[in-house]
Order: C-alpha cells, then sequence, then structure tokens
C-alpha cells in the first residue's frame, strides 16, 4: 500500500505529480491512499512517502481542467477517484467522452459545484470597515464556503481590492492583505468578524434605488442567492420589503404604458427592453450571451411569437435572424405579408443549448422556463395591443395559450384570448429545415405559407375599429 501526503486540502499541484508517477508506474488506485497534512491515515498502510518523481506522462487538458477544480471539493474521496479516473484514462482516453460514465459524472459534478461556490464567493463577500491600532482602516469579511476555494479565489480579491488593506475570514482558513504582501492564516470563527460598520447604510439606500423588478425572488433567483449567504449582506434584509414593491412598480409601468398615447409606447417598450436585458426569472441567462427581446412598431397589428433565440440570434440580439428567421422571411414574402410591419419576439428570451464540442446545439424550454418568461411576452402585448398573434412551435402556443398545446390538433383555425385578440398557431421554422426529406419539407413549407395566409385573412376579416377622438 502507497500512502501519498499533500500539503493541504487544496493541493492540486501535488496530487498531479504523485499522480503522474503513480500512474507511469501503473500503481493500481486501490494500493493508494492520499493523506492530506497531519491527518491520520490507515493503520495497516506504509508511511507517507514523498510523491513520486514527476514523469512525462501526458493527459488531455480537458482532464487537467476537470481535475483541478474537483479537486477543491470538499468530498474526502476526491483525490482517490481523480487518480481513479487517471490511470482509466491512460488506458483509455476515450473514458472522457463517457458522459454515462459514474466516476466521470461524478467529478464532473464535482467540479460544477466548485466552480458554483466560486462564483458565489466573488458575488457574496461584504467587506466592513474597522479602524486599527495605528489609526488605518482595514475592511473584514467573513464568508463560509462549502469548498477548499479559499486560495483559489486570492487572486481575484487581490485584483478587485489592490488598494485597501483587507481580510476575509473562513472557517476554512484566512487571508490577509496589506497592500503590498498576501498572508494566510488560521481558520476563523464568525464571532472574529465585525458586526457592522456606518457605511453600511448608505449601501442600503444605493441598493434600494437599483434594485431591479425583473430580479424576483422566484425559485431560480433564490438558486443563484441561497438564503444561507443573506446573514453576511447587508442588503438582504431589505430583500422581502423590495420585492413586495416591485410587483407594483411593474405593473404600474404597464398600466401607464396601456394608458399613454401611441407616440409613449415605444417608449415603454424600450424601457422594457431594458429590465429584461437584467432578467434573471430562470437560470437561462447564465449560459446566454444576452436577452434577445423583440422587435418591430409599438402599433403592429400583427405579433408574431417564436420559441426562442437560436445561436445567431443570441450573438446577434435579435429575433429571427439565423436559418430559420431566412425560411420565416420568405414564407412571409410569399404571403404578401412585409417584415417591418410586425412586431417579432420569442416565448422564451434567452438560447437554451447543449454544447457539443464548438457547436451550441439547441435544446428545447421546459415547462418553467417558458412560465417564467410568460411575463415579458404578456407585458410586449399589452404595450404593442396586436390584434393578431401568430404562434410559431409548441413553445409559443403553451406561453400565449396557457397549457400544452399539440400543433397539428389547433393549426387551421383562430383561438381568442383573453385581449380580444385571434391567436393562430402554426410550425416553427427552424421544424421545415430538421426535415430529412425534401418532398416532405417542401409540403410543410406550402403549408406554412398557407397558416400565414389563413391567418392573415382573418385579419382583414375584422370589424374596423373607429379611431379614437382627440381633443
Amino acid at each position: 500500500m502507497r500512502t501519498i501526503r499533500l500539503a493541504s486540502e487544496d493541493d492540486f499541484d501535488g496530487w498531479r505529480n504523485a499522480a503522474r508517477g503513480l500512474a507511469m508506474e501503473r500503481v493500481p488506485a486501490d494500493q493508494v491512499i492520499w493523506q492530506v497534512g497531519d491527518e491520520a491515515s490507515d493503520l495497516f498502510c506504509s508511511e507517507p512517502e514523498a510523491p513520486p518523481a514527476v514523469s512525462t506522462l501526458r493527459v488531455s487538458r480537458e482532464f487537467v481542467t476537470l481535475a483541478s477544480q474537483a479537486a477543491l471539493h470538499a468530498e474526502p474521496e476526491r483525490f482517490s477517484l481523480l487518480y481513479t479516473l487517471l490511470t482509466r484514462i491512460v488506458e483509455n482516453p476515450l473514458v472522457l467522452r463517457d458522459r454515462a460514465d459514474r466516476q466521470f459524472r461524478r467529478a464532473e459534478e464535482w467540479a460544477q459545484n466548485v466552480r458554483r461556490d466560486i462564483h458565489k464567493m466573488h458575488a457574496f463577500v461584504r467587506f466592513r470597515e474597522i479602524e486599527e491600532e495605528d489609526g488605518g482602516k482595514r475592511f473584514i469579511a467573513w464568508y463560509e464556503p462549502e469548498h477548499h476555494i479559499l486560495r483559489h479565489n486570492a487572486e481575484f480579491f487581490l485584483g478587485r481590492f489592490a488598494n485597501m488593506r483587507w481580510s476575509i475570514l473562513t472557517p476554512r482558513g484566512t487571508l490577509h492583505w496589506d497592500c503590498a504582501s498576501l498572508q494566510e492564516g488560521p481558520p476563523a470563527t464568525r464571532a472574529d468578524a465585525p458586526a457592522g460598520d456606518p457605511v453600511e447604510e448608505t449601501w442600503k439606500a444605493y441598493y434600494s434605488a437599483i434594485f431591479n423588478p425583473a430580479r424576483l425572488m422566484t425559485r431560480a433567483m433564490l438558486k443563484e442567492m441561497p438564503r444561507k449567504y443573506w446573514k453576511n449582506m447587508p442588503e438582504t434584509a431589505l430583500v422581502p420589503s423590495l420585492i413586495a414593491g416591485a410587483r407594483k412598480r411593474e405593473l404600474g409601468m404597464i398600466e401607464q404604458a396601456q394608458a399613454a398615447p401611441a407616440r409613449n409606447g415605444a417608449a415603454a417598450l424600450d424601457l422594457l427592453r431594458e429590465e429584461a436585458a437584467c432578467c434573471r426569472r430562470c437560470p437561462l441567462w447564465q449560459p446566454a450571451t444576452q436577452t434577445v427581446f423583440g422587435e418591430g412598431p409599438r402599433e403592429a397589428e400583427v405579433m408574431i411569437v417564436g420559441e426562442q433565440p437560436g445561436d445567431q440570434e443570441d450573438q446577434a440580439g435579435r429575433p429571427f435572424v439565423g436559418p430559420a428567421g431566412q425560411i420565416f422571411d420568405r414564407a412571409m414574402a410569399e404571403a404578401g405579408v412585409a417584415r417591418e410591419g410586425l412586431y417579432i419576439t420569442n416565448a422564451v428570451k434567452h438560447f437554451k443549448y447543449e454544447a457539443r464540442g464548438k457547436q451550441r446545439i439547441h435544446a428545447r424550454p421546459n415547462a418553467g422556463e417558458i412560465e417564467a418568461c410568460r411575463w415579458w411576452v404578456d407585458q410586449e402585448r399589452a404595450i404593442v395591443r396586436p390584434k393578431l398573434v401568430l404562434a410559431m412551435g409548441a413553445t409559443a402556443a403553451r406561453s400565449l395559450l396557457g397549457r400544452a398545446v399539440t400543433i397539428s390538433k389547433e393549426r387551421g383555425r383562430p383561438i381568442p384570448l383573453a385581449d380580444g385578440a385571434l391567436c393562430w398557431v402554426t410550425v416553427h421554422p427552424s421544424y421545415i429545415l430538421r426535415l430529412p426529406d425534401e418532398e416532405r419539407a417542401a409540403a410543410e413549407y406550402r403549408h406554412f405559407v398557407e397558416d400565414i395566409g389563413q391567418a392573415m385573412a382573418s385579419l382583414r376579416a375584422l370589424p374596423v375599429q373607429p379611431a379614437p377622438a382627440t381633443v
């Protein structure tokens, strides 16, 4: 039995050097015990030994990145599992391509948890100002990381707060910066941190002023900022009252837009677009490049609702500019409809995808994501007030009708909406693109154009409403 002693819980370099040598010697994973610092080891194993000499063993950069992140996890078995995975990769490099492999999935989950913990420490550390004996100022923060990320995050805080003296206290260790050198210290307790400082009142006033109604405390938002972090953040005491007022602010904005003359409607849409740019109602904002909001004239009689942005829309920030958009434009032209007169949007405002190498493959939004984004579509409709809404695809239909929809059952007929508009359901242009058979794709395209024509005919058949009187 071989025992390898690592210097600390986050000693990835020590693990990597030892693992390389052991793998080159073909030492089985069950014959290695990984010991951190002076912790007790197995009574029946040999004395801890120095890591084997570094070898020329080469593995993919993907595995090194995965292992460097997973090694910071709090799971005691992490070093053992990572070495087991390494020995398997040496024998079969394709292990890293097997997403169903139990050990690989576990390591990937650890790495994901560590990345999330790193992000949360960046976001939720709050410094409090204290006066030191020499009359100088020091800023002290208390934080409770889930994993061994303190030293990993040191560079971030050095770059962000290089010109002030600060300390970060955690149960896993401490960091102290004096504007010249960084020192490490032993673990701390909550009692070692100061209770508050006068700057907090100013910060709370600022936070109240910038609180965004789009960032309501939905389930997704709670996942982003769990309640366990609230006790260390002075502004979170304000959250309940801010949430109560946020919905009122949003509804007030929409009511004003509905009551305002048409010339102010464009301004209301611009304001809504700015709010949506900060939307955190579901997790889709995290991997997406940006929010892709609707576009078109405020007074449009026809609103087009697609499913979600694609890869090109995500990069451009505009709806229907990719391959599906080209099909859409061609079909509209054949139906005699000018795109410039339409208000075009999507049921979901962020691109949901699966990464496959360098490609980003479209993934269908789930019911929770559709419901979270439905609020924005409802407000777009409230401002634009279209007479006709064309829902392209099952996601769009579900957003508008509030229920799961089968396209084949609903297409070809008008469905009245609560606000008096007519909803027509048809396929999404991307569906036509995905059809492998050319004849079937051509037939489906013709059907798509017919759906557009029928919908536009129903609009022309509506009684003409008299223009509002002016004074």
